[in-house]
């Protein structure tokens, strides 16, 4: 409740909103403060002030106000060290729960100087540095936890720099509307059930015991048991077994056919259903309660099936 009531405060004291396209970093939505090593320099400042006024010491008061005009020379540098940055979300591939969603974001500096020390991080903590060549774009990845299965968004992120010398902190928000698609873990190992003729008679066991076709670049959710390790051995990559499938065959993957109770399970075994499916080359069909999905194969397929499991139950198509 309190979280909640601290991120609406500071949506509207800072003007927070989700946006789309180019965000171009102006003065009045960069925001400034004393660090704790700034405050603690303006202290000792203050000390050196009270002592040359005390002892009417003349290059104590030079000395002072040198170092107070370096501070305010810190202050203006932090913030030319964010001024007029061009930022631009960029496209986020799906991952499996458990995995990490890598958010790509573009920055650009058409400025003629570098800037140095700049971070970006979430409200959990997650965070990347970088620094930005005059004139130049720089492609910047956040790595973010994907937790659970559906849609992943950033949230609000800090944009931040404590360049030069670390007494003051400049900060900018930004929320971008882009999203990672996040699918069920997939289960460690679950049979594929029987595919069954088109004309709807007889079956045919689809375990494994089809043609071996060649081998292809592995992706993630493929199962250890098709790794082909020989190949490893010989260092041509982490390759993975393709199999020819029986024509004239089509396989359903049904939601009632999953061996298990709870529905995460369920999404869990379907996932490594059609993964299994792909990599075999079958064609195969989704049955979701309220929804059925053609039984076809293909990347195009694959990522369609996978998206609905994603997001069953969760209101969203």
């Amino acid at each position: 409740m309190f979280t909640t009531l601290r991120q609406r405060f500071r949506s509207w004291l800072f003007r927070e909103k989700v946006e789309s396209g180019t965000i171009t970093l102006y003065q009045r939505r960069i925001f400034i403060v004393p660090t704790r090593q700034g405050l603690a320099f303006a202290g000792v400042l203050l000390l050196m002030l009270l002592g040359d006024i005390n002892y009417v010491l003349s290059l104590g008061y030079v000395l002072t106000f040198l170092l107070a005009t370096t501070a305010i020379m810190s202050m203006l540098h932090a913030f030319r060290n964010m001024v007029k940055l061009e930022i631009r979300a960029g496209r986020v591939a799906p991952v499996f729960a458990g995995d990490s969603a890598e958010f790509l974001f573009h920055f650009h500096n058409s400025g003629h100087l570098t800037r140095y020390g700049l971070h970006l991080r979430d409200d959990h903590g997650h965070h990347t540095s970088f620094d930005l060549p005059a004139q130049q774009t720089v492609d910047v990845k956040l790595h973010l936890p994907a937790e659970q299965r559906g849609w992943l968004s950033t949230g609000s992120l800090t944009l931040h720099t404590e360049f030069p010398l670390g007494l003051f902190y400049a900060w900018s928000y930004i929320q971008f509307d882009t999203r990672a698609l996040v699918y069920p873990k997939p289960a460690a190992a679950a049979q594929l059930p029987a595919s069954t003729a088109q004309d709807g008679s007889g079956s045919v066991s689809t375990a494994g015991d089809e043609d071996f076709s060649g081998l292809r670049s592995y992706a993630a959710g493929d199962t250890l048991q098709r790794i082909a390790w020989k190949a490893l051995a010989r260092e041509q990559g982490l390759q993975v077994k393709q199999f020819n499938a029986l024509q004239g065959h089509e396989l359903w993957l049904d939601w009632q056919l999953a061996p298990a109770e709870d529905p995460e399970q369920k999404l869990s075994i379907l996932t490594r259903w059609i993964l299994d499916a792909e990599a075999q080359g079958l064609m195969y069909g989704l049955r979701l309660p309220g929804r059925e999905f053609a039984a076809d194969r293909g990347t195009a397929h694959r990522d369609e099936c996978l998206r609905a499991v994603a997001l069953f139950g969760l209101g969203e198509g």
